[in-house]
């Protein structure tokens, strides 16, 4: 059977009547049928199949971390199905998988199955672990196939976010939903405790010392915290980072994904600063608390301050009765923040239709009318700077000023923790500080506990790299 080169099936012609249908009629196929020597049953079949394959969609499958129920689950299935229906080349199927380590988790046991996912929304973070294993592909040939480079397709998005988006100088993730931590206070309290709600607490001293006045007490029994912040993992990790960020320190190597620094000063005194707020003056409850419980205290008043994402910013504005601000995270040596949220990936594994596919989605799904729409639904900041030149993000910032304190703090914003076993490794720490959270250890033993552990977690990487000597 002969078939059609690509290249001479006009695209513009293409309707649901079939390829033949435009800028002629069906007259025009057979006679283009039968110049081939083609008529009868043949003739029909060849028309049948060329049509076929004309409209043949690649079905590829997109990982989203989010349960399956909420918001924005529901919100993604929107934006799914406006691409699906915006087009007829691919067909994107959600799959919704949790939390961002669950994301991770999945997509790499879909991948060893020998069904990648062709998309992932992961944690921008897993971008150095996940390149290392050999799990996701560079994304420098799609940019090179559109003629552009990797500098210009970075311009339009924040530089604080360049790096996570980037291995060993090339494109791994292009920017979806990105955050820093924020400190969420409310207006009233403060007033109550002879504060100022337009001055949040700018150094260590002022928060610690607002966290003391916040407090309230009957007896030995606290009725309200001054201040709370999630303890679960992933949550705490990225927490400790900017806490020890903003106390001077790095927390790991920005350049090589065989380092982390936790038996440090900088560390150190940001495990103390969790050590003596919970222990020492009691303004902050002992134990692991979850976001949600953090976030349900502040909604009902139990706690005056939160540490928590811009992520959380649309779900705090929807449901805080009482009137609050948000603020820069604290700084005791200098203002510094991480990088938190999620980047578009692509697995390896794809046929060269589903890489095409996926780009085309990644494409759409990046445009920043797209990341705008997301910025105002969630609260998460869009990564590309034009999103807010457009007339709608210009009206929601007005609308809604602390979406801008995200925005402000970028200034200060270094890349999130990024390294070989970024998951274990992580975890190292955030056993040790949920220890002190919970009375078990101390702050010195704790970060010199952490750094054993993750020493030995990094140390397969580092003795093929760094101790790899000639």
């Amino acid at each position: 059977m002969h078939v059609f080169p690509a290249q001479t099936i006009n695209p513009s012609s293409r309707s649901k009547r079939g390829i033949f249908a435009g800028n002629g009629s069906r007259l025009t196929a057979k006679r283009v049928l039968a110049s081939l020597g083609m008529t009868g049953l043949a003739a029909a079949t060849a028309l049948v199949v060329a049509s076929s394959a004309a409209w043949a969609q690649t079905k590829i499958d997109f990982f989203f971390p989010v349960p399956v129920e909420g918001k924005l689950a529901r919100e993604m299935t929107r934006l799914v199905k406006q691409f699906n229906d915006s087009q007829k080349d691919v067909e994107v199927t959600a799959v919704y998988t949790g939390s961002y380590d669950d994301t991770k988790l999945k997509a790499q046991a879909a991948a060893k199955a020998g069904k990648p996912p062709a998309v992932v929304l992961m944690s921008a973070n897993f971008n150095v672990d996940l390149k290392i294993a050999g799990d996701i592909v560079s994304l420098e040939p799609m940019l090179a196939a559109e003629g552009t480079t990797r500098e210009k397709f970075l311009a339009d998005f924040w530089p604080a976010l360049h790096a996570n988006a980037t291995v060993d100088g090339e494109l791994y993730g292009v920017p979806f939903q990105n955050s820093t931590p924020l400190l969420y206070y409310n207006k009233e309290h403060f007033k109550q405790a002879g504060l100022d709600p337009d001055k949040p607490p700018r150094t260590w001293a002022e928060f610690v010392d607002a966290a003391i006045k916040l407090t309230k007490r009957d007896g030995e029994k606290v009725e309200r915290y001054g201040f709370m912040m999630p303890g679960t993992y992933d949550y705490l990790g990225w927490l400790m980072s900017a806490l020890s960020m903003s106390n001077g320190g790095r927390y790991f190597n920005e350049d090589y994904g065989g380092e982390v620094y936790y038996d440090t000063p900088s560390m150190l005194g940001a495990a103390r600063l969790v050590e003596d707020m919970i222990h020492k003056h009691k303004v902050m409850p002992a134990g692991v608390v979850e976001a949600g419980g953090v976030s349900t205290s502040f909604f009902a008043g139990k706690a005056s301050m939160v540490m928590l994402s811009t992520g959380s910013l649309s779900f705090i504005r929807d449901n805080m009765k009482a009137p609050y601000n948000v603020a820069f995270v604290p700084r005791n040596v200098r203002n510094a923040v991480p990088i938190g949220g999620a980047s578009l990936v692509m697995f390896k594994g794809q046929t060269e239709d589903s890489r095409r596919a996926g780009w085309k989605f990644v494409r759409w799904l990046s445009s920043p009318e797209i990341l705008g729409g997301w910025s105002r639904f969630t609260g998460y900041f869009a990564p590309r700077r034009s999103a807010y030149e457009l007339a709608e993000m210009k009206t929601f910032i007005g609308q809604h000023p602390d979406a801008k304190v995200a925005l402000d703090q970028l200034a200060y914003a270094q890349p999130w923790f990024a390294t070989y076993q970024t998951v274990a490794v992580r975890k190292a720490l955030e056993d040790e500080i949920q220890a002190v959270m919970n009375g078990k250890k101390k702050a010195e033993q704790a970060v010199k506990d952490a750094q054993r552990k993750a020493d030995e977690l990094l140390r397969p990487y580092v003795d093929q790299t760094a101790l790899k000597l000639p």
